[in-house]
């Protein structure tokens, strides 16, 4: 089974990163960007039967800061 894990800053957390790739973009002649936020996508290839709880708990654990970001799950449909 596979899985996606979808990490983003909270809103109001300051993003340096989406700030950069922002004026980058604005250099390179791309107008009507308004804002960048940037973030970070974990693929996780499970055991059959892994539980939403236990996903979650690896994020609380280990994959987010829970204090600054936001995660999602999305679960993959198996391509056997």
């Amino acid at each position: 089974m596979k899985a996606r894990v979808f990490v983003t800053l909270k809103p109001g957390v300051l993003d340096p990163q989406g700030k950069a790739i922002h004026h980058a973009l604005e250099g390179l002649g791309f107008d009507g960007v308004r804002d960048v936020r940037a973030g970070k996508l974990i693929e996780l290839d499970l055991a059959d039967g892994t539980s939403d709880a236990h996903i979650e708990a690896m994020c609380r654990r280990l994959l987010a800061n829970t204090v600054i970001e936001n995660f999602r799950i999305e679960r993959l449909e198996d391509a056997r």
